[in-house]
């Protein structure tokens, strides 16, 4: 898969993160994980408070991010299992590509992703050990909407030629959905203000996130997704390519 595998994986992260099910929801985990209150977190942070926010961050993306990159394992080390099939996974992957991509992008009305598998907890767990099991029931019970992407990238980790290709894709995707929720939790303030600004565009970000599914997803369904990132990497420089 190369960089532009980790390129797509890192961009749907991010366009995660930007989707109608998380990004309203980012306040609520953010207070729910500090155990501060959103008018609290929206007046600012003392000293102290901006370090208890940005450490129970990190524990709450080590969650998530733990469960991200064992199933991106799970699914790779299944594609090695079935080498020889290689060939009919790479298309079979490349087709739910497509099919979750005119999902996102509303051209197509399926109902089982409309099914919502929440796991809920009424009350965090004390400690950093809690902001981390919260960051993997948050993985878990993944809501539908960003459910496709993330099985977007499921799918091109199984088409991935090794483990650690696999596992890299899904670490790539973690840090796009982690960047933003750790860059906000410095101001939430500033995130809410900015927030009320970008909602009218989050379809536009749908959209978005939809058509890249469907152009990766023909790519690897026609075997093109590899000629284009060795094409990519012809492309960049020699002492850029020492230092990647």
């Amino acid at each position: 898969m190369g960089r532009l595998g980790v390129f797509v994986a890192f961009s749907a992260g991010l366009f995660s993160f930007l989707s109608p099910c998380v990004l309203p929801l980012f306040p609520s985990y953010l207070s729910f994980i500090t155990g501060m209150s959103v008018d609290r977190l929206h007046k600012g942070f003392s000293a102290r408070d901006r370090v208890r926010v940005l450490s129970h961050s990190i524990a709450f993306i080590l969650g998530f991010s733990l469960v991200f990159i064992l199933l991106g394992a799970s699914f790779s080390a299944a594609s090695q299992a079935l080498f020889e099939y290689r060939d009919w996974i790479r298309r079979a992957g490349g087709s739910l590509m497509v099919l979750f991509g005119l999902y996102i992008a509303g051209l197509i009305p399926v109902r089982m992703f409309g099914r919502t598998r929440q796991i809920q907890l009424q009350n965090k767990p004390a400690g950093y050990i809690g902001s981390i099991i919260v960051g993997v029931t948050f993985a878990i019970g993944w809501t539908p909407c960003v459910g496709p992407i993330l099985g977007s990238i499921l799918s091109l980790a199984g088409t991935a030629e090794t483990m650690n290709t696999g596992v890299g894709l899904l670490a790539a995707y973690s840090a796009g959905l982690a960047l933003p929720f750790f860059l906000s939790s410095f101001a939430l303030s500033a995130f809410l203000k900015a927030f009320q600004r970008f909602r009218p565009f989050i379809i536009v970000v749908e959209r978005a996130a939809g058509a890249l599914l469907i152009v990766v997803g023909i790519l690897v369904l026609t075997n093109y997704f590899i000629v284009l990132n060795s094409y990519a990497i012809s492309l960049t420089p020699a002492w850029l390519l020492k230092r990647l």
